[in-house]
């Protein structure tokens, strides 16, 4: 588990405006490490962890992309039933909420990663340490 800076990128709800995007990360060699969107009628959020968050800030803004970075915590576990269980217990008892979370894995995959926003990042580390 670590913390990794997330950005949450503000795009028209428009065929192409998420490829502009991750062309432009591409061009600069900064890498999506994971991705999530939700829309609404007229513009979606994209969240992205990805490999250098300070330089894809400073890319967005140049392109008058409106993009708000916030801290996540990002955990690689065992792709099995109840891992998110344990994981959502666990912040419950620390009286810690889940904001929301994305998450993924391969069927085959051993293991999967989840990028989690905790109402606090301290209290989720310590309530999730030793998993």
């Amino acid at each position: 588990m670590e913390t990794a800076t997330q950005l949450a990128v503000f795009l028209e709800n428009r065929p192409g405006a998420l490829a502009r995007v991750c062309e432009a990360l591409a061009q600069s060699e900064i890498n999506i490490h994971a991705l999530a969107t939700s829309d609404t009628v007229d513009h979606s959020v994209v969240r992205m962890v990805v490999s250098d968050p300070t330089k894809a800030l400073m890319l967005l803004g140049e392109t008058g992309t409106l993009a708000l970075e916030s801290e996540v915590l990002m955990i690689e576990g065992t792709n099995q039933s109840g891992t998110l269980g344990k994981i959502a217990e666990r912040l419950a008892k620390a009286n810690v909420n889940i904001e929301y979370a994305y998450l993924a894995t391969s069927p085959k995959a051993e293991k999967g990663l989840m990028i989690l926003r905790p109402s606090d990042i301290e209290k989720a580390r310590r309530a999730l340490r030793d998993l």
